[in-house]
């Protein structure tokens, strides 16, 4: 759960979901360290997935700022539901949705729908699995937003890199954010629990407890979900988990040159003494 600076503490909890009665602060939810890519695999876990994915909206004025620099087409990977496609979209841009879950890419097209047929004639759905992307056109803009390069295996991910690259306009830019982890403070805490209210607004009281657990010997991450949703008649418990992989920041940088792209822009903002996200902008190498 959170303390009110919002730093994780580990609850004497057990392998069950939360209680009610937990003061955990919904609020406090709003930068979780590597809990935003939870992967809508069943229709009742929507509500945590956008409650995740929501504290990181903010990143839509920078990347269109970005595609108004680029101009379009937009290829956004790991879509998702549509948070940045459909918004890029209503801006006019032509825009490239590649997501592997076939729930997220009909919540797009739905949300598109509503929007009215301008919009969603903008937008092109391509059902794909990242690590095994193959492009069929060029792009001004790629994105991997939502720290999505951490859900590509580092073995696939010089790969993808070089496929994004040769798919880039000359003076196009791919995009990218993920978590930079301090390796002696995932040593020192390889384990870690939050606890939290997902905000619904549908009459059910969701709670969450969410284990991270790192491995510095494969750097990968694996999240656990401890869910419980109390309707009018009953409580349901459930479990979802997330695997992704922790990014080594001079692996990444190394790829990315291989791949034959520079870095033109890197902002970093710190989420706590250890911990800090990292924006880069690159452009095809000269």
């Amino acid at each position: 759960m959170y303390t009110q600076t919002g730093t994780p503490v580990t609850p004497a909890l057990g392998p069950v979901p939360p209680s009610r009665n937990t003061t955990a602060s919904p609020a406090l939810c709003a930068w979780l360290p590597g809990l935003e890519s939870l992967a809508p695999y069943a229709e009742d876990q929507l509500w945590l997935h956008d409650a995740l994915l929501g504290p990181f909206s903010g990143d839509i004025v920078e990347y269109l700022t970005l595609a108004r620099a680029t101009g379009g087409p937009v290829l956004d990977l790991g879509s998702g539901a549509g948070r940045l496609t459909v918004p890029f979209a209503r801006h006019g841009f032509t825009v490239e949705a590649v997501d592997r879950h076939t729930q997220s890419l009909k919540r797009l097209r739905a949300w598109a729908d509503r929007i009215g047929p301008q919009v969603r004639g903008r937008i092109t759905t391509t059902h794909a699995d990242l690590a095994r992307l193959r492009l069929r056109r060029r792009y001004q803009l790629t994105l991997l937003a939502g720290a999505m390069i951490a859900a590509i295996p580092p073995d696939a991910r010089p790969g993808v890199l070089r496929e994004i690259a040769a798919h880039l306009g000359g003076d196009g830019a791919l995009a990218l954010d993920y978590t930079a982890h301090d390796a002696a403070g995932l040593a020192e805490h390889p384990h870690r629990t939050w606890a939290f209210q997902v905000p619904r607004f549908d009459g059910v009281t969701e709670w969450v407890v969410a284990r991270q657990v790192f491995d510095l010997a494969t750097m990968s991450e694996q999240i656990t979900y401890f869910i419980e949703r109390s309707e009018k008649t009953r409580i349901r418990r459930s479990i979802a988990t997330t695997d992704k992989w922790i990014v080594n920041q001079g692996d990444l940088l190394r790829e990315l040159r291989a791949a034959g792209l520079r870095i033109a822009d890197q902002r970093q903002q710190w989420l706590d003494e250890r911990t800090h996200s990292v924006l880069l902008v690159c452009h095809p190498a000269e």
